[in-house]
């Protein structure tokens, strides 16, 4: 049985809105509860489900995250109670404020306190507002109780020194991003596509195949590349995967943008045979946080108001 931690409070406040909360961590997953209260404090870019219904999620700076083992795992996140709060292999924090209708399994860490719920729930709101309407960034900061805020982002470490080279430039990169939106995307939602990237002068198809290729080369690709370096997965293994999942899809969106990744890219893959274990752990982890970041901001300002014209039917009858 897992060793019960000590009673601890972290605070989630919102600071454009006024709004804070507390939540209690508890012993359900203790070493995710260890990695998110090592990690504090952070700020992030605040997101809010698109899809799965009243659930708040943000990319915590915290790389473990993508290989902490789990204890306890809730089947069906929607019945899970209102206020709990998860960490996710896809290097998030979760709050889940109210009803859900996608059946994802998920993983506990602590509860937002039941008086805090009324604010919590005002905060979702007002987060759905800004991701699909306004666009309004609204930052995020997670704290332990009573303590003062703050703003951090890992950087990793490697020894040989092309990789280590890499590292630099990777953090440098997602530290200037993490709280202003890359001027890559930024350029790429004002309709500047140097490449020509969108059939006859189109943006928003553009927009949705840069959506839709980084998600999954950071939650997928990334992750499960350092998942596999966790796990024992042979070097040479994992130097013939990583050649097949990554070069496609940065190349891609280095075409329509997102030029500093397909050069990043390109540096790791020039000296991937030359890393062991360690060093490939540590380039792979700072490129997930950084990929992961990028797909947090294109979830902030893709225009979803753009179909708002669009609305579920009731299937049916028969169907």
């Amino acid at each position: 049985m897992s060793e019960k931690l000590p009673a601890r409070q972290i605070e989630i406040s919102w600071p454009d809105l006024g709004i804070t909360v507390t939540a209690d961590l508890d012993d359900r997953n203790p070493a995710l509860a260890e990695a998110l209260w090592d990690s504090l404090p952070y700020q992030s870019l605040q997101g809010h489900a698109l899809i799965a219904g009243e659930h708040l999620y943000h990319v915590a700076p915290i790389p473990t995250l993508l290989h902490t083992p789990h204890t306890t795992r809730i089947p069906d996140r929607r019945e899970a109670p209102d206020g709990t709060v998860f960490c996710s292999g896809l290097q998030h924090l979760g709050i889940k404020y109210g009803t859900l209708t996608e059946p994802m399994p998920a993983t506990p860490v602590g509860q937002i306190r039941a008086a805090d719920m009324p604010a919590l729930r005002e905060a979702g709101a007002a987060i759905w507002d800004a991701v699909y309407s306004t666009k309004k960034q609204i930052l995020a900061e997670v704290r332990r109780a009573g303590e003062p805020g703050g703003h951090r982002v890992p950087m990793l470490h490697a020894t040989n020194t092309a990789a280590s080279h890499l590292i630099a430039d990777i953090y440098a990169e997602t530290e200037k991003i993490w709280l202003a939106p890359p001027a890559e995307l930024d350029d790429l939602h004002q309709g500047v596509i140097p490449s020509g990237a969108g059939n006859f002068g189109t943006v928003l198809p553009t927009l949705l195949f840069v959506n839709g290729e980084t998600r999954p080369l950071g939650y997928a690709s990334y992750g499960g590349l350092v998942r596999a370096a966790v796990q024992d997965m042979p070097m040479d293994s994992l130097v013939r995967m990583t050649r097949l999942l990554v070069g496609v899809p940065a190349e891609f969106l280095g075409y329509c943008g997102l030029e500093k990744l397909w050069g990043f890219t390109q540096r790791f893959l020039d000296v991937l045979d030359r890393l062991d274990r360690d060093d490939f752990y540590a380039v792979t982890s700072q490129m997930a946080l950084y990929i992961n970041c990028l797909g947090g901001w294109n979830l902030q300002l893709y225009p979803w108001e753009t179909g708002d014209h669009l609305r579920q039917q009731a299937a049916k009858a028969g169907v």
